[in-house]
């Protein structure tokens, strides 16, 4: 196995990790920032306002997008586990 295998194979988990993290992260973003918005405006400091909000919009991303995510990542493992013979040999 050579240096620029392992180094591709790096980079090809690096972006599978940023693909997956990405719908849950930017939908976290937007909600957070939507609440940060209404708090601003409406001056309620209640924590509870912004935490429940959010988990909402995680809970409904990760069920649109999780038989995605979860391909993807089964896709990414299959292909690992095809190439251990030309790794090794």
């Amino acid at each position: 196995m050579t240096p620029d295998t392992v180094i591709e194979i790096g980079r090809q988990a690096v972006t599978v990790t940023v693909l997956l993290a990405a719908p849950l992260l930017l939908a976290a973003l937007a909600a957070g920032l939507i609440i940060g918005m209404f708090q601003a405006a409406t001056q309620i400091q209640d924590m509870t306002l912004s935490f429940i909000p959010k988990l909402i919009v995680l809970i409904v991303v990760l069920g649109l997008t999780g038989p995605w995510m979860l391909r993807m990542l089964v896709d990414y493992t299959r292909e690992l586990i095809q190439m251990i013979p030309n790794l090794v040999g």
